[in-house]
């Protein structure tokens, strides 16, 4: 994973690498509380995420104060289609009074009570709800205020688990090549991602990696897709053995892996998964954070690949992003000794459940029913994949990959032998020109460099036809420019 070049904020990591340098620098909004403008405000003092400060030392910052819909508009007036729902969140779109309001109302009722020991109308509301949605037994849900507490919290609960079930030797997680599964340090071990979890080392230990299913590059039976899952499927196995199945607790997965740019499963991946961890008594973990409510046309992306794990980890689309939560989502049969004598899950998160958020999840998911957005995506996910495989014809474009509104792009530097771009390539062309060019021509969405360099797309799922042709329009001007670059 390489560094972004100080011409270009953001990070691999960041939601997105817009250009600061190549933002029009316009009459701006007006100035800070502290009488700064707003821009010098927010490098003095702002510390953004997965962010080169350095980028914005004599540079304004992209500031968005207004969204519409699939549009966010920036402190000059200017017009982007948000090709990425914000960080993979705003499903229903933006401008949404009906979500605004319902947080309003809320507060006003009950701004804020814990569930520690205590309940309150709309976190069981919205735990009830997201049970019925969940597949088979998933029936307990532990709230968080985000995705990567939730994988924290699903790794804490199976070590426990199996304490409280005589296995106490079981602590150890497998993820995948590539991965990314948050920030929090026990979660941070999780994602196969070295660069990103070097500064912070040593992490907690017992987390170990196997090949993921990029069947662009697959080391093997890149032409056959269901020998490919079967063998990536299976090197899970090998890995369990390999530790020991009595020291391993759990495997954790994204159904369509973000990281490395949208990596789907070959047929037949998942329900071969479920059965090694049903051999081995080792529990599959379906880390949705970013494929729950709808990304794939489904309410949890489990359902779209018909496979059944033990615990989910959800949250962003969950509200649609007008307030923040997450959940890890539990089986009974996993819950099952913490609901026995004086067994205690010792672990919480104070704003986990919050009643603001809860309400407003409970809102957005009536949209989803109303507005048939599952549906929608469904109906148009061909349509949306169909479009931007257009850009085959350009010869930086390698592969288009993903599901429902949910695609990575991967750029190559020679398409016949799929050779990619070097560290000083990625740097130039990738961020230092791609990114800041895609921003400057209207569309915000993510270059990363996690893997092999992609373009990441998963626009709001109230996109349509107009959308993706917006967003072709805008990859192929800045894609056709970016060759000459190389």
């Amino acid at each position: 994973m390489q560094s972004p070049s100080p011409s270009s904020p953001g990070s691999p990591s960041g939601a997105s690498s817009p250009s600061g340098p190549g933002v029009p620098d316009g009459p701006g909004s007006p100035g800070s509380p502290g009488g700064k403008d707003r821009g010098r405000a927010a490098y003095d003092h702002l510390w953004m995420h997965f962010t080169r400060m350095s980028s914005y030392e004599n540079a304004p910052v992209p500031t968005i104060v207004r969204g519409e819909g699939v549009h966010i508009f920036d402190d000059t007036g200017k017009r982007y289609l948000d090709g990425l729902a914000g960080l993979f969140v705003v499903q229903a779109g933006h401008g949404r009074a009906q979500l605004a309001e319902t947080a309003a109302a809320q507060a006003r009722e009950l701004a804020f009570f814990p569930v520690w020991s205590y309940a309150h109308p709309k976190a069981v509301d919205l735990a009830e709800r997201l049970a019925h949605h969940a597949p088979g037994d998933l029936n307990k849900v532990f709230f968080t205020t985000g995705g990567g507490e939730a994988v924290e919290t699903a790794w804490k609960l199976a070590k426990q688990y199996f304490k409280l079930t005589g296995k106490p030797t079981k602590h150890k997680v497998i993820s995948r090549a590539t991965a990314y599964h948050g920030t929090p340090q026990g979660a941070l071990s999780i994602p196969g991602l070295p660069a990103l979890k070097a500064p912070f080392e040593p992490l907690v230990p017992g987390a170990h990696k196997v090949p993921n299913t990029n069947i662009y590059r697959a080391p093997l039976h890149g032409d056959d897709p269901e020998a490919f899952g079967r063998w990536a499927a299976d090197q899970i196995e090998q890995q369990i053995l390999f530790e020991g199945p009595d020291t391993v607790a759990a495997v954790f997965l994204e159904p369509v892996q973000n990281a490395g740019g949208c990596f789907p499963p070959p047929p037949g991946y998942f329900q071969r998964v479920r059965e090694i961890c049903d051999t081995y008594d080792v529990l599959l973990v379906s880390d949705e954070v970013i494929c729950a409510f709808g990304r794939l046309g489904t309410m949890f992306g489990c359902e779209k690949f018909g496979y059944r794990p033990d615990m989910i980890t959800c949250a962003k689309g969950m509200t649609s992003g007008y307030s923040p939560i997450g959940a890890c989502i539990v089986s009974d049969r996993v819950a099952e000794p913490f609901y026995q004598g004086g067994n205690v899950f010792l672990h919480g998160y104070t704003f986990g459940g919050h009643p603001v958020s809860a309400a407003v999840a409970m809102a957005n998911l009536d949209i989803f029913e109303q507005e048939k957005l599952n549906e929608h995506v469904l109906a148009n996910e061909s349509a949306f994949l169909g479009t931007l495989r257009k850009l085959c014809d350009l010869p930086i474009v390698g592969d288009v990959r993903g599901n429902g509104f949910f695609y990575g792009i991967e750029l190559v530097k020679d398409r016949d032998t799929k050779e990619t771009f070097d560290a000083e390539e990625t740097e130039r062309v990738l961020y230092g020109f791609v990114s800041k060019k895609l921003f400057e021509n209207g569309l915000y969405c993510r270059a990363d460099d996690r893997g092999d360099p992609v373009i990441q797309l998963a626009p709001p799922l109230i996109s349509d036809q107009g959308t993706f042709d917006e967003i072709e329009q805008i990859l192929r001007a800045t894609l056709t420019e970016a060759w000459t670059k190389l």
